[in-house]
C-alpha cells in the first residue's frame, strides 16, 4: 500500500482513539460511514452513525472509560478505495497508571474512501484473553507498555 493511503486509513483509526479517549460521542460517531457497524468489546452491534452516537453517549455521561492505548500492527489495502487495519489496544483504568491486561483487545478498522474522505464501515473491538495462555496476554501488555515510556 501507498504511504498516502495508509496515512489516511491511520489517522482515521487514530481520530476515532482519540475520539474515545476524549469521551465524544459525536467525533467517534462522525468517523463511520452512514452504515457503519461498531462491534463492541462485549458484542454489542451497533449499526449506523446515530446508532452509535446513542449507544456510546450515554456510556460517557454515566462511567468512568478508560483510555485506550493502542498500536497499529498492520494496514492493507482490499482495493483502491478500501482497506484493512489490525491494532492491539489496552487501558489504562481510571485512577490506574497502568494497563489492566484483562481488557487488552485486538482492533479491526475496515475503511472506505467515499466523497467526504475515508470513513469507518467496520470497527470491531475483540477481547484478546487467549485463554490458557496468559504468556500472550503478557507479551501484549508488554509490548504496549512501552508505548507508555
Amino acid at each position: 500500500m501507498n504511504a498516502p493511503f495508509h496515512n489516511e486509513v491511520q489517522n482515521l483509526y487514530q481520530k476515532l482513539i482519540d475520539a474515545w479517549n476524549r469521551r465524544d460521542a459525536k467525533g467517534m460517531s462522525e468517523q463511520f460511514a452512514e452504515h457503519g457497524v461498531q462491534i463492541g468489546f462485549d458484542g454489542s452491534k451497533i449499526i449506523g452513525q446515530e446508532e452509535i452516537f446513542l449507544h456510546v453517549k450515554p456510556i460517557f455521561e454515566e462511567h468512568p472509560t478508560a483510555p485506550f492505548v493502542t498500536k497499529v500492527k498492520d494496514i492493507r489495502s482490499l482495493g483502491d478505495d478500501a482497506a484493512i487495519l489490525h491494532a492491539i489496544a489496552g487501558m489504562i483504568p481510571p485512577g490506574k497508571s497502568d494497563i489492566e491486561p484483562a481488557v487488552n483487545a485486538h482492533q479491526t478498522l475496515v475503511a472506505v474512501k467515499q466523497d467526504r474522505g475515508w470513513r469507518i464501515e467496520l470497527f470491531q473491538n475483540t477481547p484478546a484473553q487467549f485463554h490458557g495462555r496468559p504468556e500472550l496476554v503478557e507479551e501484549m501488555t508488554e509490548e504496549l507498555r512501552q508505548l507508555l515510556r
